[in-house]
């Protein structure tokens, strides 16, 4: 029989019919109160109810304010949004992470610092950085409105059998670059269309040598290079992050899982239907400064020209892209000024980033006429930083201390960047109106975020002192 790989291995023990397309069944339903409402009309339009509530978990996090969370919402869109998500979850008896728990966050954070997401598993939400989870040696996925209402009815899914594809990142990282650079410079590689069709296996030492919060950041951002989901194989470091965690099995149950989860990685044998290889040690802090995460260089490069590229595509691309960030073709990135800082998100809110921020902006100040915030992931991320006293350290500096939620990610809530302005952003996207109508959007790591707010323009950490 020939070797098979991590995602071949997961999707056969799931399918519950079919071939291509195949129904399988769904280990964990993620769900928020963007999404959902839809489907849980279209659920009672039926008279059905939700097949498996224990499989399901809710949280708040895309519309809701980051300042003064408890007073009532203002926008009727998004209060009503977030009522209609508490109504159904007490209906349906799914649990759900509202404003006064502390479990509450970001959908694709609290998910795994719970231990809800573990390796082997088949998840899903409606949301299209669910990828995330694959961090883990799951095949995670997002889903549209009536997918979601399909697997609230029936806890299965139907979905066309991906091709696979190995992204190998040979070699150690240097020091200052972080795992947002890595996968910056991975899809400045493929491209925003290099993986469309696939599921991406990231593979090779550098890989294995990331933290668990590093590699969520990698595979959060598979979608960004058209890929259907992200996945990195189980092992030590998986096993040492999930042991302990409220949802993840106990005493016995624990041995069995760790003896079931060794056996899902790739086998040495498996081949992939493509296989791309990065090098590690080459790899430096990035900066995107188009409309996609594909349009990226290294902060010592300078903004390209649309002369550039061979692709007329991608040429037409990069010149509406050059006009919508008003940069020049030549520009230093290190030239180039920033009026905000948002350092947060589903890509970048977890608790080592913040830690990787603070250590940059410690004993400084940010410049004059930069508006930085800083956005835990998840109320337990915001309470550890508060412990460690990370606060302290970003309120000196002159930066916006927030409550959990995706915040600036996304122009969803009040957390808007203007028109015209630039931000430095630690998420996950960067096209035209992402962070509000007309806002300028460059993705960077925390570290380069948070150097950006103290000078007001871009620098390479790895100079900067």
């Amino acid at each position: 029989m020939p070797g098979r790989t991590l995602f071949e291995k997961i999707w056969n023990r799931h399918v519950v019919t079919g071939d291509d397309p195949a129904l399988l069944f769904v280990d964990l339903h993620l769900v928020h109160e963007v999404t959902s409402p839809q489907a849980f009309s279209g659920l009672d339009f039926n008279g059905r109810k939700v097949r498996r509530p224990e499989l399901t978990v809710a949280t708040i996090d895309h519309a809701i304010p980051t300042v003064d969370r408890h007073v009532m919402i203002r926008d009727p869109q998004s209060r009503k949004q977030v009522d209609t998500l508490r109504q159904n979850c007490a209906r349906h008896g799914i649990t759900l992470f509202d404003l006064d728990d502390p479990r509450q966050g970001i959908v694709h954070v609290v998910g795994p610092e719970n231990g809800f997401t573990q390796p082997g598993m088949v998840i899903v939400c409606g949301d299209s950085h669910t990828s995330t989870h694959g961090a883990f040696g799951a095949l995670a996925f997002g889903i549209g409105t009536t997918e979601v209402e399909h697997v609230l009815a029936t806890q299965t899914i139907w979905q066309r059998r991906p091709k696979t594809m190995a992204v190998e990142v040979d070699g150690e990282l240097p020091l200052g670059v972080a795992a947002k650079d890595m996968i910056l410079g991975i899809l400045a590689t493929i491209g925003v269309r290099g993986g469309t069709g696939h599921v991406i296996e990231y593979r090779g030492e550098a890989v294995r040598g990331l933290s668990m919060e590093e590699r969520m950041t990698v595979c959060n951002m598979s979608i960004e290079g058209g890929a259907r989901a992200g996945m990195i194989a189980p092992d030590d470091t998986t096993f040492a992050y999930l042991e302990g965690r409220p949802h993840a099995p106990k005493g016995a149950a624990w041995e069995r899982a760790l003896d079931d989860w060794r056996s899902i990685t790739t086998d040495p044998d498996a081949t992939f239907d493509e296989v791309t290889r990065v090098s590690a040690p080459s790899l430096i802090p990035h900066v995107s400064w188009g409309t996609n995460p594909g349009q990226t260089v290294a902060v010592s490069d300078v903004v390209p020209s649309p002369d550039h590229f061979d692709d007329p595509l991608e040429r037409d691309s990069a010149a509406r892209a050059l006009e919508y960030m008003d940069l020049r073709p030549g520009t230093p990135i290190t030239d180039i000024p920033i009026d905000h800082v948002f350092v947060g998100s589903c890509t970048n809110g977890r608790i080592s980033d913040l830690r990787e921020a603070a250590r940059v902006v410690e004993g400084r100040k940010v410049r004059d006429g930069v508006s930085a915030v800083i956005v835990p992931g998840s109320m337990q991320v915001k309470a550890q930083a508060e412990k460690e006293g990370l606060d302290r350290i970003f309120r000196d500096a002159g930066f916006s201390w927030r409550d959990a939620g995706c915040s600036s990610c996304l122009a969803m809530n009040p957390d808007v960047i203007p028109a015209g302005e630039r931000c430095a952003s630690t998420s996950n996207r960067n096209y035209e109106g992402r962070q509000g109508r007309g806002a300028r959007t460059h993705l960077v790591s925390p570290a380069m975020a948070a150097a950006a707010a103290i000078n007001g323009h871009f620098v390479d950490v790895r100079d900067w002192r």
